[in-house]
């Protein structure tokens, strides 16, 4: 080979590898002007869909890089301590989201698009967990509602209609188990089973949470025998209609039965009642996926008009104020909330959209709940709404396995009373 060729050669591959370089950092700072908006998400059933959803958002823009993190509320938490928050946030909203609320650690979102589109009457529900002055601080996202999930086979062969008073629903119970169906199926063996549906559905279907919760925030530290609201004087009454269908109508084993128990027995047609939220439906799906179920508010009074279902908000959106990408944070924000994608979101859970403009047909399993929630007939569980100190999962499993009502809640009552004297 000669010397002219060999050096046109070396100067060809220098030229080609210069290219390779040149397109390499190209690419590079292409990428670099990307900003990057790492965004959490705390539910896991659904960390399918968002992964999706954060693909079709990238893919369909060149100025932002959502980053997915689905590392779980303690490390959310932590992060704060740090100073160094996720951007945004798709999260349950409870008490340890209120925390963050209550504390001014979360931007004002009142301006947004998104927010001009949440249902007013909601608002009261993002409230009860407490508020920043002068700030819309979350957002609600996804709204899940729960009530008596029923088997509608088993009520068309006994003739049985849905109940709307407390005597309707012994009728029911009583009809059943004369012809040898257990009216519910138990699952005490996890106390959240009792709490979120016997004790919530029970005192929800009673009371009115929101008033009650109000009162005994102002009672404070006076909470007991003497303040206007205490759980012994209020709660009894419907703990004691709580106890009288678990004494009489449920399954023998319940103490022993778990939830992933109850669900397998109910898709078996072993029970006509099951006191659980949407997210059993799949769970029985598994087992018989072709099962005609329904929905319907526990009644507990003699007035129709009482009845209401349990709702939590399931995920609410933030974005902490230390956040360094807040603009670009927000743009995404108004992605999440176009219909096509929050509706989409909700139809895959189960859940409810928050926005006025929010249409669909929901789930045929759902539709007993519709006209209650569309009517803002609803309440958010007690249980949900006492601080994680306060051990209420046991107390409520106590009171089903035979703890005294009354020195049960006077405990309950003492623990409020102590918890906010420390506070």
């Amino acid at each position: 080979m000669s010397v002219k060729v060999a050096r046109s050669k070396r100067f060809a591959a220098m030229g080609l590898g210069l290219a390779l370089l040149a397109g390499l950092l190209s690419g590079c700072a292409g990428s670099q002007e990307k900003e990057t908006v790492r965004f959490t998400f705390s539910k896991r059933e659904a960390i399918g869909f968002m992964t999706k959803l954060v693909e079709d958002y990238n893919a369909s823009q060149d100025d932002t890089e959502v980053v997915l993190d689905t590392s779980g509320v303690d490390v959310v938490s932590a992060s704060f301590v740090r100073g160094n928050p996720p951007d945004i946030a798709l999260a349950n909203y409870n008490m340890e989201s209120a925390r963050f609320v209550q504390r001014g650690a979360l931007s004002d979102l009142s301006g947004t698009g998104a927010a001009s589109r949440i249902r007013g009457d909601l608002q009261p529900l993002m409230d009860q967990y407490g508020v920043y002055p002068g700030r819309t601080s979350a957002l609600p996202y996804s709204v899940m509602a729960s009530s008596v999930i029923y088997n509608k086979e088993i009520f068309a062969a006994h003739n049985l209609e849905v109940p709307k008073t407390w005597t309707e629903l012994i009728a029911v119970c009583d009809k059943l188990k004369a012809a040898g169906v257990t009216p519910f199926y138990a699952t005490w063996k996890d106390d959240w089973t009792i709490a979120q549906g016997w004790f919530d559905y029970s005192v929800g279907g009673q009371l009115d949470t929101l008033d009650f919760f109000e009162k005994l925030a102002e009672a404070g530290t006076e909470v007991g025998p003497g303040s206007e609201a205490s759980f012994r004087k209020d709660f009894e009454p419907p703990v004691e209609k709580m106890l009288t269908l678990a004494g009489k109508y449920v399954n023998k084993d319940a103490a022993s039965r778990a939830y992933g128990d109850g669900n397998l027995a109910f898709s078996q047609g072993k029970a006509a009642m099951y006191l659980q939220g949407p997210w059993a439906f799949s769970e029985v799906a598994k087992t018989a996926p072709d099962l005609q179920l329904g929905t319907f508010p526990l009644p507990m009074t003699e007035d129709p008009k009482d009845l209401r279902v349990r709702v939590n908000v399931d995920l609410a959106a933030w974005i902490p104020e230390a956040s360094k990408h807040k603009e670009a944070a927000r743009e995404f924000l108004e992605y999440l909330y176009r219909p096509e994608v929050i509706e989409a979101y909700n139809a895959s859970q189960l859940g409810f959209t928050p926005t006025e403009d929010a249409s669909g047909t929901p789930d045929p399993r759902i539709e007993g709940m519709v006209p209650y929630y569309q009517n803002a007939q609803v309440y958010q569980g007690p249980s949900v709404l006492v601080p994680k100190t306060i051990p209420i999962m046991n107390y409520t499993q106590a009171l089903v396995f035979g703890a005294d009502p009354a020195s049960t809640l006077s405990t309950l009552d003492a623990d409020w009373a102590r918890l906010a004297f420390r506070q």
